[in-house]
């Protein structure tokens, strides 16, 4: 395993003062964390199980795409455990590339609403009929404790796979 320099970690941000913002900011603070620890991750270890889970880093990047587009865009997804894995012919930089624009186009949702406690808007094929969309605050906490929790997994991969730390 080669051993990378230490980044300094990135502070947590500084937000606005209403509660959007400061909710918005920390999941996007997790977003690009999460995202960097991906990119220029080497094959094939960014592929490779490091657990007995079957969790890979890749995976990891490939399932929170998923979860972004089912939350704020109402896409369906009929088979999470098959979102923790990325296509065989997927690169890194697609998979990343893939995810920042689920982020992007859940960000121009996320700007249209005004109101925390209203049901997020489901764009286009989104709207699921007899499921409710879940209020914009709920999909904000939500997604901010699933990045969290998976830019913690991809912390601890990544310094599996080449020896990089920090944000």
């Amino acid at each position: 395993m080669a051993t990378r320099d230490r980044r300094r970690d990135s502070p947590p941000p500084r937000t606005g003062t209403s509660e959007a913002e400061t909710l918005r900011g920390f999941l996007d603070y997790l977003r690009t964390s999460v995202a960097a620890k991906v990119d220029g991750a080497p094959e094939p270890e960014v592929r490779t199980a490091a657990v007995r889970s079957g969790t890979n880093l890749l995976g990891l990047l490939n399932h929170l795409t998923y979860v972004e587009r089912a939350i704020f865009l109402g896409d369906q997804v009929t088979d999470w455990q098959a979102t923790f894995r990325a296509a065989p012919a997927d690169s890194v930089a697609e998979v990343v590339a893939r995810y920042r624009r689920a982020v992007e186009s859940a960000n121009a949702v996320l700007d249209g609403c005004t109101d925390l406690a209203a049901p997020v808007p489901r764009p286009g094929s989104g709207s699921r009929p007899g499921k409710p969309a879940p209020s914009v605050r709920w999909a904000l906490a939500h997604m901010i404790e699933e990045t969290g929790r998976h830019a913690g997994h991809a912390d601890i991969l990544r310094e599996l796979i080449d020896g990089s730390t920090g944000r």
